[in-house]
């Protein structure tokens, strides 16, 4: 996703009469809510390349535990979670990691499902009738 979007600014860049070019990559960790990832961040000559998905300082990838949770709540397996998290980002997640994110948060899951029910909950109905009339 990452070498799409230079690819794109590069497009912009030759429209504008600038002969920016590709210029390798370098390596940014990331820190998530329970681990670190090691992306390759693409560059282009002259510097002027600034990222969307992971801007130039950003050192943290935000909501990417939740997004595990969200696809593991949705009743998807470690495994197609991995395969989603790599078709979409393009980062090869272990197994391992997925499982220590929904770890941490299948106590408070447990916990929700396992709470006393009340003995009552109120319903509430609502009724229209749309009458047209002309005069």
């Amino acid at each position: 996703m990452l070498a799409a979007e230079l690819d794109d600014h590069l497009e912009t860049e030759a429209e504008a009469g600038l002969g920016n070019r590709h210029n390798g990559s370098s390596k940014k960790t990331m820190l998530t809510g329970s681990s670190k990832l090691t992306r390759d961040i693409p560059r282009d000559r002259l510097g002027t390349f600034d990222p969307k998905l992971i801007a130039k300082y950003q050192r943290r990838f935000p909501d990417f535990d939740e997004k595990i949770i969200s696809l593991y709540a949705r009743g998807m397996t470690v495994r197609e979670i991995r395969g989603h998290l790599e078709e979409l980002y393009g980062i090869d997640v272990s197994p391992d990691l997925i499982s220590t994110v929904t770890d941490a948060v299948l106590e408070a899951v447990t916990e929700l499902q396992g709470r006393p029910l009340d003995a009552c909950y109120p319903l509430v109905f609502f009724d229209a009738i749309r009458v047209k009339i002309r005069d």
